[in-house]
């Protein structure tokens, strides 16, 4: 009982002189553990003489719930501390300024396609989208585009390996296979803008990327005529470009219109051409199930990055897909 004693009276001094929890959790072993002082104590009780044993356990017990009040009271001061570090550490005054975060902006590629597009709907259109790896179907044959084209040429689409081998399935050239798939799920009237990637067996240079972005157009209703297709059009212009600048037709070839043309507008000096349309071919609108007795359309179709560079001086297509902030940041 002599050790139980000492220890008991050399705790407090030894408690508050612990600097951690976990130092505290060390020396708590020592002083009320299974292999201490105090347990060994408890475990000879037995050996006591029999009238001496209820004050020995007393004791005992006293001492044994006198020490956890002391590790205890130690532990809630220790944790106490190490939180007001950890605190004062990592504490954030909240009555400094935030941290303002750049806030980022549209690409110019899609800015220019959201523009077009809201120019059209604007205009009572609707934008479509569909998917852009497509059966040769809807990307040539629905369009009035021969097997023998040049434009169905390896060397000009990007065939791919996948799904039925009996299929022709191709990353779409342009736009207009959403408006065979509208077209197939839509009576007339029909009135959508299509934007959208596109792709191309072409070297990336100044001029030319083998993916880009396109915009295209459909209008089929009854009595629609090339004189709407030049009305909407010269509309778009003026929208998009000014109203000051001039804009021409000239005759065209694709093999969805009849008859087509190409549109330029008259842009710091000189002519540039700016996009493909015309009137829907007969054979289109057969192909989607529509009558061409009783409805017509007119359609069009043009380049986000081109009107991009025309309208921002843009001399390289590639500064679009560089990734560049210098570049970027000059268009936000």
């Amino acid at each position: 009982m002599d050790v139980v004693k000492e220890v008991v009276e050399g705790a407090p001094t030894r408690i508050s002189g612990t600097a951690s929890v976990v130092e505290l959790e060390e020396l708590a072993q020592q002083l009320v553990g299974k292999r201490s002082a105090l347990a060994r104590a408890r475990g000879e009780l037995g050996l006591a003489p029999p009238e001496e044993r209820p004050r020995l356990g007393a004791y005992l017990n006293e001492a044994f719930e006198y020490l956890t009040a002391l590790i205890e009271s130690q532990r809630t001061e220790l944790e106490r501390e190490a939180e007001d570090r950890l605190l004062a550490e990592e504490g954030v005054d909240v009555t400094l300024p935030g941290v303002e975060l750049e806030r980022g902006t549209l690409h110019l590629v899609n800015e220019t396609m959201n523009e077009i597009a809201d120019i059209f709907v604007a205009l009572g259109y609707e934008v479509a989208d569909g998917p852009e790896v497509e059966l040769a179907y809807y990307n040539f044959d629905a369009l009035n585009t021969p097997p023998g084209h040049p434009a169905r040429a390896k060397g000009d689409t990007i065939y791919v390996d996948y799904g039925n081998p009996a299929d022709e399935v191709l990353l779409r050239a342009p736009p207009s296979p959403v408006q065979v798939r509208y077209m197939e799920q839509h009576r007339p009237p029909v009135h959508i803008v299509v934007p959208g990637r596109v792709y191309r067996h072409d070297d990336l240079d100044a001029t030319h990327s083998p993916v880009f972005h396109q915009i295209e157009g459909l209008a089929v209703d009854t009595n629609i005529t090339f004189g709407d297709l030049r009305g909407t059009l010269h509309h778009f212009a003026r929208e998009f470009f000014g109203p000051t600048h001039e804009v021409r037709f000239r005759p065209g070839f694709f093999p969805f219109t009849e008859p087509s043309a190409e549109m330029d507008v008259w842009w710091e000096g000189g002519w540039l051409e700016l996009m493909g349309c015309g009137v829907v071919d007969p054979n289109v609108l057969e192909a989607v199930g529509y009558d061409p007795s009783v409805v017509s359309g007119f359609a069009f179709g043009m380049g986000a990055e081109r009107l991009a560079m025309v309208r921002h001086g843009i001399t390289d297509i590639r500064h679009f897909y560089s990734s560049d902030l210098r570049v970027l940041r000059q268009f936000t």
